[in-house]
């Protein structure tokens, strides 16, 4: 083996630590100059209508941010049509929609004791108490048909109502349920201002009506803003 062995040259660095330090504080203007020409000129372009309508939220969007769980807005011109036809406050509707199943977002629109729809109409409540079946809680032995039969309902004093006019009277069909609703709790007293004593008799509950009290007064915080948005839309 040879004995020359050849020494290993130290690379010196290309660049060195005070050039380095030279040229970041040389940078450093700069790309403070170009952040901020950047940061102004998106500052303009994101002004442009069309760009605007992409970056900013909505009006609707910035009113539901108040709520734990946004009201689906294809459903506010309903409750605005049922109230007005009935009488009672819209947003007492859709706390009643929000309480009993969050917005039609339930895995199952059935609870437990027989309760159905998008607003848990009991069956005998829908169809009406007359019917000879009807005791106890008020799930009955009601068929199908005379369930969704608006002459059976008006037959056994039923609260379901065929809200679009297509012979039917469903309590899975989004708007007869609402309109429904609706019809109940003007009935009950809502229509004449007695809101607690209309939420109660919609389920025998104190627990139930300040639930609904505390998402209807919610609402009608955002009641004016949330119309004219959708007044908006919709025109």
């Amino acid at each position: 083996m040879s004995k020359n062995k050849k020494k290993k040259k130290n690379k010196k660095p290309l660049l060195s630590p005070l050039y380095k330090i030279c040229l970041i504080v040389l940078m450093l203007p700069v790309t403070i100059a170009i952040y901020i020409g950047v940061y102004f000129a998106w500052e303009e372009f994101k002004g442009l209508p069309f760009i605007r309508e992409f970056v900013e939220p909505s009006e609707i969007a910035k009113i539901q941010a108040n709520f734990d769980l946004e009201i689906p807005v294809e459903y506010i011109p309903i409750y605005m049509e049922a109230g007005e036809k009935y009488n009672i406050p819209w947003t007492l509707l859709a706390a009643h929609h929000r309480i009993e199943t969050r917005f039609s977002t339930m895995q199952t629109l059935i609870s437990p004791v027989g309760a159905e729809g998008h607003l848990q109409f009991m069956p005998c409540t829908w169809v009406g108490w007359q019917h000879n079946t009807c005791s106890g809680l008020g799930e009955g032995e009601i068929t199908d048909e005379e369930k969704l039969d608006p002459q059976t309902i008006a037959l056994y004093g039923g609260y379901g109502v065929d809200a679009d006019g297509d012979g039917i009277a469903d309590p899975f069909h989004i708007e007869d349920a609402i309109y429904s609703a609706a019809n109940f709790l003007a009935i009950a007293g809502a229509a004449n201002g007695e809101l607690e004593k209309a939420i109660f008799q919609y389920n025998h509950s104190e627990e139930y009506v300040e639930d609904i009290l505390y998402y209807y007064n919610l609402y009608n915080t955002y009641k004016e803003r949330l119309e004219t948005e959708v007044i908006t839309v919709n025109s």
